[in-house]
């Protein structure tokens, strides 16, 4: 899965990355380290202008809600559960299939959270006992320093309780599209502890390679086996991870040292 990731590049990078055409100035938002559902998160879209008479989808950098709301929804209450699709079902369920034939995005990140549930803690969970609160968090990022680009989804959605001229009347929100965890050694691996993206966790959020980047956010592909094409997990041996402090466990902790890289895990948690 995927329920908490980093996000430090500036617009003008993400510009320069991914050959965006548009993006607002008063759309940019400030580095988080610590990015959890319901926050506002970039996302790189093509999609029309609106008001411009060439019809042509233009690449825009936009700043989207994480937690995505159905169009059809009579309220965004469940928009926090609906953080994460899976690469398998995406195209089949009610609250993801149309975004995933027309409205696919990408959601640039530096790397993903995860939180290793150590053998210990899964036995207590397979005989349906009490969890031990302690799981060490680990970064995961690709190898050689690159954007960690997540496929995902986008959706419209309108908040009938409010006039058309109110400027909370539409919420587009996303979500991120996950598939199963690599099971193959990673480029590089912590001296302590999981040697595979599996060992950490079964999932993990699926990174679009530059050479999937056109083909996934082009909206005039609709072809629901062209695209579920482009799901296919990318080569195993680019991504590497590593333990950071239990402090990114708590939302309301955000900056640059929530990536620093630990010698081993934290005293008093699992693997």
């Amino acid at each position: 899965m995927c329920g908490r990731y980093a996000a430090s590049r500036r617009p003008e990078d993400l510009a320069g990355i991914f050959e965006i055409e548009k993006w607002e100035p008063e759309e940019t938002l400030e580095p988080d380290y610590n990015v959890a559902p319901t926050k506002e998160v970039y996302a790189v879209l093509d999609r029309p202008l609106k008001d411009v008479a060439d019809p042509r989808p233009v690449r825009q950098l936009r700043k989207l809600k994480w937690g995505l709301v159905p169009s059809w929804s009579k309220n965004p209450e469940g928009a926090a559960r609906m953080i994460n699709a899976r690469a398998e079902t995406v195209h089949e369920k009610p609250s993801y299939r149309r975004a995933f034939s027309s409205r696919r995005c990408i959601l640039p990140a530096d790397g993903y959270y995860e939180w290793v549930t150590g053998q210990q803690e899964r036995d207590l969970e397979v005989e349906g006992k009490k969890k031990r609160p302690r799981k060490q968090p680990y970064f995961v990022l690709p190898a050689d320093g690159s954007v960690f680009a997540m496929a995902g989804l986008y959706e419209f959605w309108r908040d009938r309780t409010l006039p058309d001229e109110h400027p909370l009347a539409w919420w587009t929100t996303c979500s991120v599209i996950t598939t199963e965890a690599e099971s193959g050694p990673l480029a590089v691996a912590p001296a302590e502890g999981p040697g595979s993206l599996s060992d950490i966790h079964p999932r993990m959020p699926l990174m679009l390679t530059p050479d999937r980047w056109d083909a996934w956010l082009d909206p005039a592909r609709t072809d629901v086996d062209d695209l579920r094409a482009l799901l296919t997990p990318p080569p195993t041996g680019l991504m590497r991870a590593y333990p950071v402090a239990t402090a990114v466990s708590n939302v309301r902790n955000n900056g640059p040292e929530l990536l620093k890289e630990l010698e081993g895990p934290e005293e008093g948690t699992l693997f």
